[in-house]
């Protein structure tokens, strides 16, 4: 039983890496149409509808006043911030720089969860870590448009550097409450402050919004990114951050712009280089170096976790 939990564990987080990858191509698509914070707004707004509906049937979550604290937290950095800073930073840097800043994601979990939830990290972990930043690298550098000039793109190199942040400390606080909640009462509220934090700028924006001008492209993008993006992808991943370590779980995170760059191949018809294609091997052996000791010890960690 521990054994095939373990297996769902790492099910849940290969289906969220999958939605995610290709929810970066159809954001691009979505954005044909769309405003920015309309889109976000939008997004977790019916995301929050359906999760309204799962608790009518399952019953409504039950959080004490420091959880609820805490899961404000964890919202207001994600879906809050993350999307804020990375929506935006993606409008002034280019998209394979921020990826490869968003390949550090792992190395700040790795650093906040030493510090506040006490988790350790083995030297397997660390050479996961390391050679999925090498994949990152490659991934991005083997593109042939790629270039290192920042130039005015400086404050989106920022930007995104504010999403890493907002990520590790998102997956810290998700760590935290899951151990007494399920990740479908998590993900419910999350979505709920998300479409509070959103509100704001999306009524700045609707003044502004060119509704007769959304394609059937577009809106199925958007169904796209509530559904998979936002629903499902969410429920896989604060599911799997009750089971293991944060930081475990953060190494995936690095398997995104692959199943991006895929997508992107397939959807748009963008080409991987030879080049592109051996940094994106690189990111999935990360991933099987990092969490290798997993599997060993999971009898353990479950053991542990039952106690």
């Amino acid at each position: 039983m521990e054994q095939s939990n373990h297996f769902k564990t790492y099910l849940a987080l290969i289906g969220a890496v999958v939605f995610w990858g290709l929810s970066f191509v159809a954001t691009k698509i979505a954005l044909e149409d769309f405003s920015t914070f309309t889109l976000i707004f939008i997004r977790f707004a019916l995301a929050s509808c359906v999760f309204f509906a799962l608790m009518l049937h399952f019953g409504f979550p039950k959080f004490t006043r420091k959880e609820h604290g805490k899961l404000l937290l964890m919202s207001l950095f994600e879906p809050g911030l993350y999307f804020i800073f990375e929506t935006v930073g993606l409008q002034h840097t280019t998209a394979p720089k921020a990826a490869l800043i968003i390949a550090t994601v792992p190395i700040a979990v790795t650093i906040l969860g030493t510090i506040f939830l006490d988790e350790r990290t083995n030297m397997a972990s660390i050479m996961g870590i390391s050679i999925s930043f090498v994949g990152i690298a490659v991934l991005v550098v083997g593109d042939p448009q790629f270039s290192w000039d920042l130039g005015g793109a400086l404050l989106g190199d920022l930007l995104i550097f504010g999403a890493v942040i907002s990520a590790a400390v998102y997956m810290i606080c998700a760590r935290d409450v899951g151990q007494n909640h399920s990740a479908l009462e998590i993900t419910s509220v999350q979505c709920v402050y998300g479409v509070i934090f959103f509100a704001p700028a999306f009524l700045w924006e609707l003044p502004g919004m060119n509704w007769s001008a959304v394609s059937g492209r577009s809106m199925a993008s958007l169904a796209y990114l509530t559904v998979f993006a936002t629903i499902i992808a969410f429920l896989c991943y604060n599911y799997a951050l009750t089971k293991i370590a944060a930081f475990r779980a953060s190494i995936f995170i690095n398997c995104i712009p692959v199943v991006t760059a895929l997508g992107a191949w397939i959807l748009l018809g963008e080409k991987l280089t030879p080049i592109q294609t051996a940094g994106g091997l690189l990111v999935l052996i990360s991933v099987c170096v990092t969490n290798l000791s997993a599997f060993r010890t999971a009898p353990r960690e479950f053991g542990e976790s039952v106690a």
